[in-house]
């Protein structure tokens, strides 16, 4: 059994909404949201107005982490009151209001119970996790399969089964907060893993290669595991940490931990079901030789603005200095699902590549019959497009652009992305599809003072299989920035409540690490071309967050030889463990027992996952 408590996203800006309603009857709204669509799409359903006379406008947004992923009650409160007044309408939450309106991390009780050989192998694995919820629903029914779906990609699981139930609590509704559901179940699979290690004399760090999913295989549940560079991730990690020759061999209060993950890259299936793209981008040429890209996406801080220039600017051959992006503007951009999922570099990024190239074949061909040349031997590079077998023959972009204007009109295109299509077997199987996953593994060092409990991280080790870096920098800030909250949640994150009222709801009284408590992070990017990705490129937002909570338990263990198997791990529960050790009983702080939940029959066979296990159409 294993317990993860609740969290919050806790982004440096609260949430904030402008409406206003003209007299011609137009609704705009100006909003920190990261889904500017299905806030447009909200907005125009409630208040039954034409979805042509909605705006929705997202400014740059100062963190979001999941927190800012649905439409939200102020946002609807302005709409209306703007309606009613016919002036403009603010509403700025205060801090203790936004750990009201929460969405944060469930907390989650689990019991998991793994079947292996005498070699390590497993054989079965059965999950069952039990998910309190809070008032509403919010995202909940998508973040309880979110805690079985992903655990078949990561290892080979012949056979699984999943059961998961959601309860409605008197506390904030939780929702989709970094990971979205799969940190709890990760923590509770890696640490019991090296249980199982430890029983079986195995080295943690080879019971895990001797059975990792492989690539271009389907799973028990019937999602397609596309490229995997888990091994190289591994790999990397242990020998920068030298991983094998200290686990279990350091002086006493030092241990080493070991874990590993699997995320998603956008999610297959939108919130309502569509066959249209999940998202699209316009690309406009100006005479001049500027470059703007329009796009729905939202950069809440993770750089996916830079990423779309780079894309445009690589795939045309000028500089990113010459790219103007628009994004966040349901009038202005063509339609994006938003910032979540871990979706835009896969999804907008594949559809500014699918415009931009569809220019660059325009450009290619005016250069072509300029230089009386086929347009295959010209390329585009340092704002010139030139023969690649002969440079003389060269023109500059914006000349290039003019004389395509001359010939074609004025210059532009779009681009569109859509998932793969995958067939759906079992009662929540579309909750884990993506078009491919990432992959990342983690080794933490930590020390334990034995007689006070206290536990101190000395460094990570993470390695993450990028697909492919389109900006090595932006990754490792998005990597370093995912170890921050995984170190926070399960260091001293905890989201207390008394009769139904927030305990610490301000930034002073709900503790987060600072530069103190931060240690020495080394980021490895293993890179594994994914074909589906942009230039092969993969998520990295928020796969990283995932080991590292179940690296430092683990890590505790081998530091003093006790398990606690719950998060946030305090010093506190380490000392009560110590305790427990010292006086002969087992050195474990955890949950005990699992409430008994009777699920209907037919819950029952919908939750069975695997070979062995037939599940009727439909």
């Amino acid at each position: 059994l294993f317990f993860y408590g609740g969290n919050t996203h806790l982004a440096l800006e609260e949430h904030a909404t402008l409406a206003q309603y003209k007299a011609n009857g137009q609704l705009t709204l100006w909003s920190a949201t990261q889904t500017p669509h299905y806030l447009h799409r909200t907005l125009a359903t409630l208040f039954a107005l034409p979805a042509s006379r909605v705006r929705v406008i997202a400014p740059p947004v100062g963190g979001g982490f999941g927190g800012k992923a649905e439409p939200l009650n102020h946002e609807l409160v302005v709409a209306k009151l703007a309606m009613l007044t016919g002036r403009p309408v603010k509403i700025v939450l205060t801090r203790e209001e936004v750990f009201y309106v929460h969405r944060g991390r469930h907390p989650v009780l689990m019991r998991v119970r793994t079947g292996v050989k005498n070699d390590g192998s497993i054989t079965a694995q059965a999950f069952e996790s039990l998910l309190d919820g809070g008032a509403y629903g919010s995202y909940g029914v998508v973040s309880t399969y979110y805690t079985g779906a992903l655990q078949t990609v990561t290892y080979n699981l012949p056979t699984y089964r999943f059961q998961g139930a959601r309860a409605l609590t008197n506390k904030p509704p939780c929702g989709p907060k970094r990971g979205h559901g799969t940190p709890q179940p990760r923590f509770a699979v890696e640490v019991q893993l090296d249980k199982i290690a430890e029983k079986l004399g195995i080295c943690p760090l080879d019971i895990r290669l001797n059975q990792l999913a492989q690539p271009y295989t389907k799973t028990a549940n019937h999602l397609s595991v596309k490229t995997t560079g888990l091994k190289e991730c591994l790999e990397a990690v242990a020998e920068r940490s030298e991983f094998r020759q200290n686990y279990g061999k350091l002086p006493g209060g030092v241990g080493l931990g070991l874990a590993a993950s699997a995320y998603i890259c956008g999610a297959n299936d939108p919130i309502y079901p569509n066959k249209m793209p999940h998202t699209g981008v316009q690309i406009q040429l100006d005479r001049s030789g500027g470059v703007t890209v329009f796009c729905g996406s939202t950069d809440i801080g993770q750089g996916s603005n830079s990423m779309l220039a780079m894309i445009v600017a690589e795939e045309l051959g000028v500089t990113v200095d010459d790219i103007h992006v628009v994004n966040g503007d349901t009038t202005l951009t063509p339609v994006d699902l938003g910032s979540f999922a871990s979706r835009v570099t896969m999804m907008a990024g594949n559809a500014a590549l699918d415009g931009a190239r569809k220019l660059k074949q325009l450009l290619l061909e005016t250069a072509a019959d300029l230089f009386h040349l086929p347009a295959e031997r010209f390329v585009a590079a340092n704002g010139v497009i030139y023969c690649i077998d002969d440079e003389k023959r060269r023109i500059t972009f914006p000349n290039l652009v003019q004389m395509c204007e001359a010939r074609h009109g004025t210059l532009g295109a779009t681009g569109s992305y859509t998932p793969p299509t995958y067939g759906v077997r079992y009662k929540g199987g579309a909750i884990g599809l993506t078009p491919t996953y990432t992959y990342s593994a983690c080794v933490a060092s930590v020390k334990v003072d034995a007689t006070t409990g206290e536990l101190t991280v000395e460094k990570i080790w993470l390695a993450h299989d990028i697909g492919r870096a389109l900006n090595p920098l932006l990754v490792e800030g998005q990597i370093e920035g995912s170890v921050y909250m995984g170190l926070g949640e399960v260091l001293m994150e905890e989201q207390g409540f008394r009769r139904g009222l927030h305990k610490v709801p301000s930034i002073l009284d709900y503790k987060i690490p600072t530069f103190l408590e931060m240690p020495e992070i080394e980021t490895i990017l293993i890179e594994s071309n994914d074909p589906e990705g942009p230039y092969g490129a993969k998520e990295a937002g928020q796969g990283a967050l995932l080991p590292v909570a179940p690296a430092i338990a683990n890590a505790v263990y081998d530091a003093v030889g006790v398990r606690i198997d719950e998060v946030p791990i305090t010093a506190e529960k380490i000392f009560k463990a110590l305790q427990q050790k010292a006086k002969g009983q087992p050195g474990r702080i955890g949950p005990q027992k699992m409430p008994a939940i009777e699920y209907p029959k037919a819950l029952r066979l919908a939750s069975l996952w695997g070979e062995a296990v037939e599940q009727p159409a439909g």
